[in-house]
C-alpha cells in the first residue's frame, strides 16, 4: 500500500507570499511542500502578462527585504517595473533561494480536511495526490481569482478572448484588429493606451469611471539605486513601523481643509507632477472626510478635462460615484490621452447597457460594435475567492465556505476558528489590498514563522482563533471601516463586483504600523485571542 507524504508545513502557492513562506520554513528546520496552480513562479506577475502591465508601487520598495544580499545585488531598471522584471524578479528569487525543489507546479489544491483524530491536515490536489500537514498555509493572494462575467452570447463570439489576469505567454497581436476591452479598473487602465498603439480600432466599455493618477514613470539611474540601496535600513523600517500603506511618502501633519486653497493647489500640482499614489497621501484625512476628498477628487476631474478633448468623453472619464481613493486607485501611462486618438472610442455601459454578444461584437442597447478580439479586465473574486475556490473542512467537518458564507470571519487576517493550524497569508480581515502587498506579505510570513517557532519550542500541536477573539475582531473591522468613506463605494474591497457576493468590507482599514503592532502585542502576550493544544 502507498503510504502517504506528511510534510509539516503545506503552503498553497508559490506568488512573493507563498515563496517567502517556503523559505521562511526551510529556516525553521520544518519539511514543507508548496503547491502551484502555475507553470511557475510569480503569482500575480506569472499570471497578468497583458500589455502594460506593471506595478503601481515604486520598484524598490515593492521588494523583498528579509535578505540584504538580495536587495543590494538585484537591479531595477524602471521606477514602476513592468510584469516581465517583476517575472524576473520572482524567478531570481526561487533560484538563488534553491526553492524550486520544493515547489510542485501546474498542480491545484482542491481540498484540505482536518482529521481531528491525528491532529493533521489531509490535502488533496489536482493530479489526485494527497498528503498529510500539521500546518496548511494559504498563500493564495489577495488578487487571484479571475473574473469573467456572464452575458449573453458570449460563447458565441468568434473571435479570441482573452482575461487580462489569465493572459497567453506568448504576445497578443492587435495589429489591423477591431478590440473591445471590458473594464476600467487597473488592468483596464494600464492596457488601454498599448493596446490603443496598436490595433486598428479599441472601443473600451466603460461600467465605472475610475480615478488615475499619471506614474511618471522613468529608468532609474545608478545614483538613485545606490542612494535607495544606502537609505534602506531607514525606508524599511518607515514602512513597517510608521506608514499608513506600507509605502514611503511623508506622513501628513494635517486635514485638506487646514491649508488654503492656493496651498492646497499648489500640493495637488505637485504630486500631479510628480506621479503615484503618494497624492492620497499629502493630507491626513482625505479618506476620512467627505469635504477634504472632495477637495482633491474636483482637482483630478479638473485634470482629465484638461488632458481629454472631446468634452463629452472628458465628462464620462470623470469619476462622480464614488470617493477618490474609495476603490483601489489606479496609476496610468497616458491613460486619458488615449481617448484622444481617433481610433479609440468610449461606450458607457451604464447608459448604453451590454446586450449581449454575437459572433462578431458587442450589441449595446444604441447599436452593435464589430469586434475581432475581446479583451476582459474584469477584475477578480478578491481576498476570498482563491480561499473558497478550495474545499475547505475543519474541526468536526465544517466547511469554511459554510462558515463564511454571510461573509469573511478571521482573527487577525491569520486565522478562523475552527479550523485548527490553517493559516492565511494577506487573508480577509488584515490591511492586504489596501496595502504595498510585500510589506504585508513579509509581516504575515514573519509572525507566522514566530508563530510555527514558539509552538515547537513549547510542544504545542494545535492552535486556532476563539470564537470570542474572532467576533471582536470582526467588529472592530467593521467599526473602522465605517469611519471612513471607504463603503461608500461599489468596490471589490466590499466584494460588490461579484454578483452574490456578501457585502462585508474585507480589509483592516488601520494603519500598516497599528495592525503590525497589534499582531506583535497579541504574540507578546502568549498568543492572546489564540487557542492551544498542548503534546499528547
Amino acid at each position: 500500500m502507498k503510504s502517504t507524504k506528511h510534510f509539516d508545513v503545506v503552503i498553497v502557492g508559490a506568488g512573493f507570499a507563498g515563496m517567502y513562506m517556503l523559505h521562511k520554513s526551510r529556516e525553521l528546520g520544518l519539511t514543507a511542500r508548496a503547491y502551484e496552480s502555475g507553470g511557475g513562479v510569480g503569482g500575480t506577475w506569472y499570471w497578468n502578462r497583458y500589455p502594460g502591465a506593471r506595478c503601481d508601487i515604486e520598484s524598490m520598495q515593492y521588494s523583498y527585504s528579509f535578505s540584504e544580499e538580495l536587495q543590494q545585488e538585484w537591479d531595477w531598471s524602471e521606477r514602476y517595473a513592468a510584469q516581465p522584471e517583476l517575472l524576473s524578479y520572482a524567478n531570481h528569487v526561487a533560484d538563488r533561494f534553491g526553492l524550486r525543489s520544493d515547489i510542485q507546479f501546474d498542480t491545484r489544491i482542491d481540498r484540505a480536511e482536518f482529521d481531528g483524530s491525528r491532529e493533521t491536515w489531509r490535502v488533496t490536489a489536482s493530479d489526485g495526490d494527497t498528503v498529510t500537514a500539521t500546518f496548511v498555509i494559504l498563500a493564495t493572494g489577495v488578487l487571484s481569482s479571475a473574473q469573467l462575467p456572464t452575458i449573453k452570447g458570449i460563447d458565441s463570439f468568434a473571435g479570441d478572448i482573452h482575461h487580462t489576469a489569465r493572459w497567453p505567454h506568448e504576445p497578443v497581436d492587435f495589429t489591423g484588429r477591431r478590440v473591445g476591452l471590458i473594464g476600467t479598473g487597473s488592468s483596464g487602465v494600464q492596457a488601454t493606451p498599448v493596446i490603443a498603439g496598436q490595433a486598428d480600432h479599441l472601443t473600451v466599455f466603460q461600467r465605472t469611471a475610475n480615478f488615475s493618477l499619471p506614474a511618471r514613470n522613468a529608468e532609474l539611474t545608478d545614483r538613485q539605486r545606490q542612494e535607495i540601496r544606502a537609505n534602506y535600513p531607514e525606508i524599511r523600517r518607515f514602512m513597517r513601523e510608521q506608514s499608513r500603506t506600507g509605502v514611503y511618502v511623508p506622513l501628513p501633519d494635517r486635514g485638506a481643509l487646514d491649508d488654503s486653497e492656493q496651498t492646497r493647489r499648489a500640493k495637488y500640482e505637485a504630486q500631479w507632477e510628480r506621479g503615484g499614489l503618494g497624492f492620497l497621501s499629502l493630507y491626513n484625512d482625505l479618506l476620512r472626510n467627505q469635504a477634504s476628498n472632495d477637495t482633491a477628487a474636483e482637482f483630478v476631474r479638473g485634470k482629465i478635462a484638461e488632458i481629454v478633448e472631446d468634452e463629452r468623453t472628458a465628462k464620462l472619464l470623470q469619476p462622480t460615484t464614488h470617493p477618490l481613493g474609495a476603490k483601489r486607485i489606479c496609476v496610468d501611462t497616458d491613460y486619458f490621452a488615449a481617448f484622444n486618438r481617433p481610433n479609440v472610442s468610449l461606450v458607457d455601459i451604464r447608459a448604453d447597457p451590454i446586450e449581449e454578444i454575437g459572433p462578431d461584437g458587442v450589441r449595446t442597447a444604441e447599436g452593435d460594435h464589430k469586434i475581432d478580439i475581446l479583451v476582459f479586465a474584469t477584475g477578480f473574486d478578491a481576498v476570498t475567492g482563491s480561499v473558497l475556490k478550495i474545499d475547505i473542512r475543519g474541526r468536526d467537518g465544517q466547511r469554511l465556505q459554510e462558515k463564511w458564507a454571510e461573509g469573511p470571519r478571521t482573527y487577525l487576517g491569520l486565522m478562523s476558528s475552527g479550523f485548527p493550524n490553517l493559516f492565511i497569508i494577506t487573508g480577509p480581515g488584515s490591511p492586504a489590498g489596501l496595502t504595498n502587498a510585500i510589506v504585508s506579505i513579509e509581516q504575515h510570513v514573519e509572525w507566522i514563522g514566530d508563530c510555527l517557532a514558539h509552538l515547537k519550542a513549547h510542544d504545542i500541536t494545535t492552535i486556532e482563533a476563539s470564537r470570542e477573539a474572532e467576533d471582536e475582531w470582526v467588529a472592530q473591522v467593521n467599526e473602522a471601516a465605517s469611519k471612513t468613506l471607504y463603503p461608500l463605494a461599489d468596490s471589490w474591497f466590499m466584494g460588490a463586483n461579484i454578483p452574490g457576493k456578501p457585502r462585508v468590507f474585507l480589509p483592516y482599514v488601520e494603519s500598516v504600523a497599528r495592525y503590525r503592532q497589534i499582531c506583535l502585542d497579541v504574540a507578546e502576550q502568549g498568543y492572546k485571542g489564540f487557542v492551544t493544544k498542548g503534546a499528547r
